[in-house]
């Protein structure tokens, strides 16, 4: 804590940052839809150029042929969702949606398998809105697909900002009091 609360303006100020980053997404969703795919689209493709330099180095390694191709697929998918925004968000949506109903398949089952275990309802409760989620967004799939991505990254921000700003309050106020006792 003493190290947070020496620099508890930086935390603040990330914080706020957070907090505007969200609040803004979440009032332009659309926009923050194709920014972070345009951001994953980059990603991929340095991440393939990274992989293919790495497959043309080691050429006689037995995972020449595969590694080069897995290059060539984080060049392809990164360039698509780049060059064809909108189907891009179709899949991304897609997947997404699928993601949050296996998901919350799994957490229900574990949290079934521990049942009786101190706060398993909590992995049940997330399990349970993992799959509603999921089914919300499958269910207004293909039209969410411009939204839905740019909002939950919104408020992904908006809340970690808020537990930062509140974590930055906490170590100012043990600052304090550490100073006061002095």
């Amino acid at each position: 804590m003493d190290a947070l609360s020496r620099n508890w303006g930086w935390l603040l100020a990330l914080a706020i940052l957070l907090i505007i980053l969200g609040l803004l997404a979440i009032a332009a969703p659309v926009y923050a839809t194709f920014a972070v795919q345009a951001l994953l689209g980059w990603i991929l493709i340095i991440g393939g150029i990274a992989q293919g330099i790495h497959a043309l180095m080691v050429r006689g390694w037995g995972g020449f042929l595969f590694e080069l191709l897995g290059a060539l697929l984080y060049l392809a998918v990164g360039a698509l969702l780049l060059v064809n925004p909108v189907e891009g968000a179709l899949a991304l949506t897609f997947v997404l949606a699928a993601f949050l109903i296996v998901e919350g398949i799994f957490k229900i089952v574990i949290a079934w398998r521990v049942r009786g275990h101190p706060r398993w309802g909590w992995l049940l409760a997330s399990g349970i809105l993992s799959l509603i989620l999921g089914a919300l967004i499958w269910a207004g799939w293909p039209s969410s697909a411009l939204w839905v991505i740019g909002l939950l990254v919104g408020v992904h921000l908006l809340f970690t900002g808020w537990a930062l700003l509140m974590l930055a309050l906490a170590a100012r106020a043990w600052r304090q009091a550490s100073v006061t006792a002095r």
